[in-house]
């Protein structure tokens, strides 16, 4: 039996400009020590192969602290670690200048290469450019030679006009491969087989944004005697983002916050939305988020409610409120998307705070 972990897109120094700009330095160094907690759990679960399939770094010019981390890093595991360089990392002179360590392989052309590690063997390929519009599996076929083989590229299934690597099902069907460990793909899919060949993307280990959501990590796989593979996810990340929407109709919004968070979000990133119908006065987002910013280590609250049907009622006023209500209705009608709608809804808010000399803030 044989333990391997299957890893991808770190995108070490990630700039994670939507944060404030010290938290987003605090972020880029948590991101950087990643590569030392993985070398942690590979040593203590006696893990023997590791696999990461591209974008280890955010792009081609990748700062030498962060390399010589991760080639530090790297050389800590008790394991043989084997990377095949994406799109935002393709291989070039920079790969050349980091010094990796004797336990450390990097596929280096853009096609299928092979690396014999005893019964094992495996194949793998790397972008040289930030676009690689053929398929690294075209043609491609495992030998019959009694050997188990595994593929380990970045890329995409089934887009035949993606320039990302784009592999086609059945060439991975036809492959030979035991399994394909595939990059590119943020949100972890479920193993998939295709013909004789398992494959699956597991994610990226650490979210950097709103479109990284939920629980994020890797994939832990066992290579069985009879060369059999099953696959675990461990859930790794430090941070997780999150977005939660909150139906704030006949409520404190507040108290309909308070009901619908859980308690343990001090490390996440959180994004509220809050929707359902209010006074024409909406809710006071800044205020909440002001008062719940301490529960969270970053935070975002955002108004998507919309008036209450009663208020638009008053557009048969015989009055300038009445005038105003009434037009600022037909163009919340008319509006072709939800995000037109928030902005009449915003507008006509503000201007009933005006004509009633209100500060909505």
């Amino acid at each position: 039996m044989i333990k391997f972990i299957h890893a991808a897109d770190l995108h070490l120094d990630s700039a994670f400009g939507a944060l404030p700009p010290g938290q987003a330095a605090a972020r880029r160094r948590e991101l950087r020590g990643l590569p030392d907690r993985l070398a942690d759990y590979v040593n203590g679960h006696e893990v023997k192969l590791v696999l990461l399939a591209g974008d280890l770094f955010d792009s081609a010019s990748v700062y030498r602290e962060t390399a010589e981390e991760l080639g530090r890093a790297l050389g800590r595991m008790r394991a043989r670690v084997v990377i095949a360089p994406g799109n935002h990392d393709a291989y070039g002179p920079a790969w050349e200048r980091i010094p990796w360590p004797e336990n450390v392989t990097v596929f280096k052309e853009n096609k299928m290469t092979a690396l014999e590690l005893g019964d094992i063997v495996l194949h793998g390929g790397a972008f040289t450019a930030p676009e690689q519009p053929e398929s690294l599996l075209r043609g491609f076929h495992a030998p019959e030679d009694g050997k188990l083989h595994i593929g380990i590229l970045h890329g995409e299934v089934g887009a035949a006009e993606s320039p990302y690597n784009p592999i086609a099902p059945e060439e991975i069907a036809g492959s030979g491969l035991a399994y394909l460990a595939l990059g590119h793909i943020h949100k972890r899919s479920g193993p998939v087989r295709y013909g004789g060949t398992l494959c699956a993307w597991p994610g990226c280990p650490e979210g950097r944004g709103f479109d990284e959501l939920g629980e994020k990590g890797f994939y832990q796989g066992v290579i069985s005697d009879t060369g059999a593979i099953s696959l675990d996810f461990v859930p790794f990340a430090g941070r997780r983002y999150e977005i939660v929407t909150v139906d704030v109709t006949g409520k404190d919004p507040r108290a309909a916050l308070e009901e619908a968070l859980p308690r343990d979000t001090e490390r996440d990133l959180y994004r509220i939305l809050l929707t359902g119908e209010t006074g024409e006065g909406g809710v006071d987002a800044a205020a909440l988020q002001e008062a719940l910013a301490p529960r969270f280590y970053a935070l975002e609250v955002r108004d998507r409610t919309r008036m209450a049907e009663d208020v638009w009622c008053r557009a048969g006023e015989d009055s300038l409120r009445g005038m105003f209500l009434r037009e600022l209705r037909a163009k919340w009608k008319n509006a072709k998307t939800e995000e037109e709608k928030e902005t009449v809804t915003r507008a006509a808010r503000f201007g009933l705070a005006a004509l009633d000399h209100r500060d909505l803030g």
